[in-house]
Order: structure tokens, then sequence, then C-alpha cells
């Protein structure tokens, strides 16, 4: 799968490929500005064609926030991106340095989440909105990803 070029410092990586959505990959800084740099690339590619984009473009942001919150910090991550050709759905992957904890990602913290707190409800929303979702192993640490389904054409909201 092609991968973006670094961006120069202070800027934007260049968006995914024109023409109909594919996979791609982009590698983005390991602090906060990679989270509004990874909302625009989903939003880009899935602009006319995909899945729900503004559900995409939230759990993306999500999964890139826990990425840059809860790691080392000890190299990029990888915003990997895949749509289904046959279903028009997609997968979207965050991929870190650090190693998966075991059960971590699939039974949460016990206590719930505290509606009084501000973090600890992005692994939540990830679970409640996306069709699946879940983590493996990488040669570099681990990818944490979800599904989305493809919307239909007669159900896209249209822009005035």
């Amino acid at each position: 799968m092609p991968e973006a070029p670094a961006p120069a410092p202070g800027t934007a990586p260049a968006p995914p490929p024109a023409g109909p959505p594919g996979s791609w990959c982009a590698r983005l800084p390991h602090t906060t500005a990679a989270v509004p740099l990874a909302r625009a690339l989903v939003r880009t590619a899935f602009d006319d064609a995909g899945p729900d984009v503004d559900t995409a473009e939230l759990l993306t942001a999500e999964l890139v926030a826990n990425a840059v919150e809860h790691t080392g910090g000890r190299g990029p991550i990888d915003l990997v991106v895949e749509v289904c050709a046959t279903s028009g759905g997609c997968q979207i992957e965050v991929h870190d340095p650090e190693p998966p904890e075991p059960d971590r990602l699939v039974h949460p913290e016990p206590g719930g989440v505290d509606p009084w707190q501000e973090h600890g409800r992005g692994l939540l929303l990830i679970r409640a909105l996306s069709s699946d979702c879940g983590h493996r192993p990488t040669p570099r640490g681990k990818a944490v990803w979800f599904t989305l389904p493809g919307v239909p054409a007669q159900r896209r909201r249209r822009e005035p």
C-alpha cells in the first residue's frame, strides 16, 4: 500500500491519492497535532463515497488521541485506511510503537466510564459506533482498528 511521505515540520501531510479511495498510509507525528491531521485526511479520503464521514472522522480522532496519550512517543503514529471496494465501507487502523496489553482494549478497566470525567469514552465510542473493532500486534508495536459499513448514496447527507 502506498505510504504518504513524511511532512516537513509544521506542515500537514499530503492528502490521500485523488480518485476513488483505495488503501493508503500516512505517517503522523507523535504529538497532539496528529489528531486534526488524521481527521482532515479521513474527511478528504471519504469526501463523496464510502462510510459515514463524521463517524469515521470521530473514531479516527479517538484512536489517534489514544495513541498519542497512552504511548511513549518513541516513534511516529501510522494511520492506515483500507476501503472495501465491494461494500463501500472501510477499515481504519492506527499503528503505534507500544506492544498491546492483554485484554486492555477488549475489556475496559473496572468501574466503567465516569460521566464527570473528561477522559475515558474513546474506546466506548469506538465499540458503540463501529461495525467491528479490535487490535493486533505488529512488528513495531500494535495496530488498533475499527470498521465501518458503506452508506448507500440515497442516505448520504446533502450539503445545501
